[in-house]
């Protein structure tokens, strides 16, 4: 938003951060940013990027409780878990070969938005399973690190959404052009994921 604001500075943000899937007409929104699940048939979207659910803990967590060496030692540790994931109790996890391995989920915390166990896992209370998006900055710092890197619990498209074309206003239109062109340019390419937030070269 501050890239697109300072090239277009006449243009006005009102932003509403939550995991609840808005109407877009009935509640007057411009545009929406969708993980997954695009909404009505009605909606226009446009596909931005991809992300793809990790495993992550802090390494003071890692240290106190032991870092897992198969899906199953997961069922030993703190659990942090999403209310709004599909099935917020039971992860599911993918293998390097494909082979889709199933763990009951438990743990000390349990909460509607992302941010909240992410700071809980930053602190040391536990092991996430959340979008990679959400930890890039953490792992980055070090302050988070996955956790069994060579599994993932699958992922889905990024989507920006908004009620028509027919009606597209021209700001909508610039701005969603313009969050095309970010993710393009930061999305990694020909790169695999080391486990720690940094990126190799295949």
């Amino acid at each position: 938003m501050a890239r697109f604001h300072a090239r277009h500075p006449e243009v006005r943000f009102e932003v509403s951060a939550s995991d609840r899937v808005v109407d877009l007409v009935e509640e007057g929104f411009d545009l929406a940013i969708r993980i997954g699940m695009v909404g009505s048939d009605l909606l226009v979207a446009r596909k931005l990027g991809e992300m793809r659910l990790l495993l992550c803990a802090a390494p003071a967590y890692l240290e106190r409780r032991g870092t897992p060496r198969t899906p199953e030692d997961l069922a030993r540790h703190d659990l942090l878990t999403y209310a709004y994931a599909r099935t917020p109790r039971l992860w599911s996890l993918r293998s390097p070969g494909g082979t889709l391995v199933e763990i009951k989920a438990q743990g000390s915390l349990h909460a509607n938005t992302g941010e909240v166990l992410v700071a809980a896992a930053e602190a040391g209370q536990g092991i996430v399973l959340v979008p990679d998006l959400h930890v890039a900055h953490a792992r980055a710092a070090g302050a988070l690190v996955r956790v069994l890197p060579e599994y993932e619990g699958g992922g889905g498209d990024i989507w920006a959404v908004y009620p028509s074309r027919r009606h597209l206003s021209a700001k909508v239109r610039l701005f969603v052009e313009h969050l095309v062109r970010v993710f393009a340019a930061e999305a990694p390419r020909g790169a695999s994921d080391d486990g720690r937030g940094r990126r190799q070269a295949r």
